[in-house]
């Protein structure tokens, strides 16, 4: 790491305070104090990863976008069929691979105590951590369940080496016991820390290019990780980042992970500190050949943007990449996509628009991605693709401040 190390001294001071939690779908996080609150510094879009493992720790590495204090973890169970108890967690920042920084290992606990059961289908916020968590920095959370069973909750394609191993090693800053790596992200699915009010994320809603496919790995080069830059660089109120991608993923339909649709209110609505959701989905939609039109996505961009806007929350939706040359399409397909293109950039339905079609596509076949931007597969864009997009956002079109109208008939 790193960037992040050099400024770790307010978290070695980290002291662990009791808070009341409630477990519930969408937990709200405590009131702040006035001027401040809380925002969402990391999130991932919450999945099936396989069965949950009993006597199992997760060793888990993310990058923090928004810097702030009182740092809490959301544990996600919203995947499982069963109550899921996590009898340890702990936070701390990264030396390098699963070994801590000495002394900031710190305890984390929930309502009070070190432990926290989390019925099926809802989320825990852990109590707030007091300290400093610097941007750009990355957290290892470790977390412990000594009875578990069923589907387990997480994020498959983290495109970050996170560890896992046998009995409750969570409290231990060494790498040790920490001998099994794991391409994906268990359990977590939120970290947020306490800021300025004036300060807000914006949350990425997207399929397997905003995951970050084909850029590459531990490197924190998708497209969402270099606006986290772009913003981290800048004086604007915008500074938190969420990455809620799923590989394959759709608007419409449930398959890769729960549709858009149906997860919008628990991967992006529910953190907090959000200002703009950022809508970049739909190939996968149109691809699949299943009948889908364009006026059919074109409805389910409109709900995203009710919902969102009912919520308070600005919309910029991006248009959707070329892909001519992989294996799904054709111009049917190509069809249906000029006609969603058109809609996202011509309708004024959206708060803003980002281009992503003409920064990605080749100047002698706008059906196609540009070869210098292409990941191989014709469909994901390399780290150079993915920092286009990132320096194509408008970063005054993040900053957006509309009002909830969610009690409003």
């Amino acid at each position: 790491m790193r960037a992040g190390l050099s400024r770790v001294g307010g978290l070695s001071a980290l002291l662990v305070v009791a808070a009341a939690v409630q477990v519930t779908p969408a937990t709200a996080a405590p009131p702040a104090p006035a001027g401040r609150h809380d925002v969402v510094t990391w999130g991932a879009s919450a999945d099936r990863v396989g069965d949950a493992v009993a006597d199992r720790s997760h060793r888990l590495i993310v990058r923090t976008s928004v810097a702030g204090d009182n740092l809490r973890i959301r544990l996600s169970n919203a995947l499982g069929d069963r109550p899921l108890t996590f009898d340890s967690a702990y936070a701390g920042l990264r030396k390098s691979g699963a070994e801590l920084v000495p002394g900031t290992n710190k305890r984390l606990t929930f309502g009070g105590t070190h432990s926290v059961t989390v019925p099926a289908g809802a989320t825990a916020y852990s109590d707030p951590l007091p300290g400093r968590l610097p941007a750009a920095a990355d957290l290892v959370v470790s977390v412990h369940t000594r009875t578990a069973g069923g589907p387990a909750t997480g994020h498959g394609m983290a495109m970050q080496t996170s560890y896992a191993a046998t009995g409750d090693h969570t409290g231990e800053d060494g790498a040790a016991n920490w001998t099994e790596r794991t391409g994906s992200w268990f359990y977590l699915d939120a970290v947020t820390v306490r800021t300025s009010a004036a300060v807000g994320a914006v949350v990425a809603l997207g399929d397997s290019i905003t995951d970050g496919w084909q850029s590459s790995g531990d490197l924190n080069r998708r497209w969402p990780d270099y606006l986290a830059r772009r913003l981290g660089a800048t004086d604007g109120p915008v500074k938190g980042v969420a990455n809620e991608g799923i590989s394959g993923n759709k608007v419409l339909a449930d398959g890769a992970g729960q549709s858009a649709l149906n997860r919008l209110d628990r991967d992006v609505l529910s953190h907090p500190g959000v200002r703009t959701v950022f809508l970049f989905e739909g190939v996968n939609d149109i691809k699949a050949h299943t009948g889908v039109t364009g006026a059919d996505l074109i409805a389910g961009y409109r709900e995203i943007i009710t919902r969102a806007h009912r919520a308070g929350k600005c919309v910029v939706g991006a248009t959707v990449a070329p892909f001519k040359g992989w294996s799904e399409w054709d111009t049917a397909a190509e069809s249906v996509r000029q006609e969603v293109n058109q809609f996202i950039r011509g309708s004024g339905e959206f708060d803003a628009v980002t281009d992503f079609d003409r920064i990605l596509r080749s100047p002698y076949d706008h059906e196609r991605i540009m070869p210098v931007f292409d990941g191989g597969d014709r469909l994901h864009p390399n780290d150079k693709g993915m920092q286009a997009m990132a320096d194509a956002v408008d970063l005054d079109s993040l900053r957006c401040d509309r009002t909830s109208t969610a009690d409003v008939p």
